[in-house]
């Protein structure tokens, strides 16, 4: 259950240690302070990533402009810009969810399904760190919503 739902209060943060090849168990207390400071490190470090990417990508674009003759050749360079700026956007929505996670972190409602309040399982956060609902709860949200676009 999430701290905010079992009266919980934040506290002031301290370090946590966290050795170099801890994984989350099974067999430790639902989103310890380990758990969720190992979480806020994947997440931390993905969004790092991220930012490193997209600030490579804005410089070789800016650098990247230039008058290309051939037309093919242009056309072709115009195909690379659009799709490097696709992606770029599909990390722009990435990192909001990112610190979407990292907010929950902070609340003490990380790793709970938004659905059902239950815990969501350490094999998903650690493989989907941003997963905001159980398997089950993702499997029926997407069932209802291809029945919805099969319509």
């Amino acid at each position: 259950m999430p701290a905010s739902d079992r009266g919980e209060g934040t506290a002031l943060k301290q370090e946590v240690f966290l050795p170099e090849d801890y994984r989350p168990a099974e067999d430790e207390p639902f989103m310890n302070e380990r758990q969720t400071e190992y979480f806020r490190r994947k997440l931390s470090a993905w969004k790092n990533e991220l930012m490193a990417d997209s600030r490579d990508t804005i410089e070789g674009l800016q650098e990247g402009t230039r008058n290309i003759p051939d037309i093919a050749d242009r056309a072709s360079e115009e195909t690379d810009r659009a799709l490097e700026l696709r992606t770029r956007d599909r990390q722009r929505k990435l990192v909001a969810k990112i610190n979407s996670a990292l907010r929950r972190i902070d609340e003490g409602e990380y790793g709970y399904c938004e659905v059902t309040g239950e815990p969501i399982s350490l094999r998903r956060l650690d493989a989907r760190p941003i997963a905001t609902m159980s398997l089950e709860a993702q499997e029926r949200h997407e069932r209802r919503e291809k029945v919805h676009r099969d319509d």
